[in-house]
């Protein structure tokens, strides 16, 4: 039995410029922190001679071109893994479809759990441009590789994104401020499930299209996630909550299903009750809304009774790992 975990993620400024469409010309940078929710992958042997996969749906195969799920599917394939006499079974902290990256959770915990089977010793790094390949260049997927990243190495980390190569390094924060972040940042779900794909087709295609706006919004995102860094390094708590309005109100700019008018609703009702700024997590329209509060205690209670639920976190120092193999 193995069981492999991978943690979701909250993006802590310059969301948006690890997509190629803009890297790759540009250079992208943010700063991303794993959460202590998670995805989970189980992996056992069993004694009949074909594959169960256990997600949303359940498959049976016994050919790796008959597995629907593409992700699976991509991965065994990738690592030469015969698919008879295992069964495989995934479960997640947090739905899918909320802005989390659990796709990119998904898919790393997924191929942690396979190097594990196959008794491999994999660096983080790899992990991620494995998880990378599977998304972007054999599924063709319109994301950026933040999420894997992140989901692979844990912490509070900065990424630069260049067309030929990801720098990974820890974001050098004191211990207090840190505690000081968890406490205050709070995170609510709207309710709403979405593709991240659609808004973020639309992004890569603007960007393909060196579409001024799109580049431009994005330029000014960059240096917000620099000075987002800088803030969160000298420990300048309140400058970082600020920060995180003014990239809010850019975001909303680079597509009009970003939001809608009851998520822009309970934002200014959150900001009139204790938070000095927030955005959606995620490529927007929906999943969960998350907010730097001076007064988290009358924030909660506020957005409590509008009907938004909260889930509380802490950071996850440890990234994608093999929790049990026997």
């Amino acid at each position: 039995m193995i069981i492999a975990r991978s943690p979701l993620r909250i993006t802590l400024g310059g969301g948006g410029t690890d997509l190629p469409s803009y890297y790759e010309k540009f250079g992208g940078f943010l700063i991303a922190g794993a959460i202590d929710r998670y995805v989970y992958i189980t992996l056992h042997e069993t004694f009949v001679n074909y594959l169960i996969i256990k997600y949303s749906k359940m498959e049976k195969v016994r050919k790796l071109d008959s597995i629907k799920h593409p992700i699976i599917r991509e991965a065994l394939k990738m690592l030469d893994i015969d698919c008879s006499y295992l069964e495989m079974s995934s479960m997640a902290d947090i739905p899918a479809g909320t802005g989390l990256g659990s796709s990119g959770s998904f898919t790393t915990a997924l191929l942690k759990s396979l190097h594990a089977y196959q008794r491999n010793l994999i660096h983080p790094r790899e992990l991620a441009e494995q998880a990378c390949d599977i998304e972007i260049n054999k599924l063709g997927e319109p994301i950026g590789k933040q999420d894997q990243y992140i989901a692979a190495y844990g912490g509070i980390t900065c990424f630069e994104f260049t067309k030929k190569s990801v720098k990974a390094y820890p974001l050098k924060i004191q211990k207090e401020i840190l505690y000081d972040l968890e406490d205050n940042l709070l995170l609510f779900f709207t309710g709403y499930t979405r593709s991240a794909s659609g808004i973020l087709k639309e992004q890569h295609t603007k960007s393909k299209k060196n579409d001024k706006s799109m580049i431009d919004n994005l330029h000014f995102v960059k240096e917000l996630g620099l000075e987002s860094k800088t803030a969160l390094e000298k420990g300048d708590l309140k400058k970082f909550g600020e920060l995180m309005n003014v990239h809010w109100e850019h975001k909303k700019k680079r597509s009009g299903a970003m939001s809608n008018p009851k998520i822009n609703d309970w934002y200014d009702l959150a900001l009139k009750n204790g938070a000095l700024g927030g955005k959606l997590i995620g490529a927007g329209g929906g999943g969960f809304l998350m907010f730097y509060a001076t007064d988290g205690v009358k924030l909660r209670r506020v957005m409590t009774a509008a009907g938004l639920e909260e889930v509380r976190f802490r950071f996850d120092f440890e990234g994608t790992k093999v929790m049990t193999q026997s």
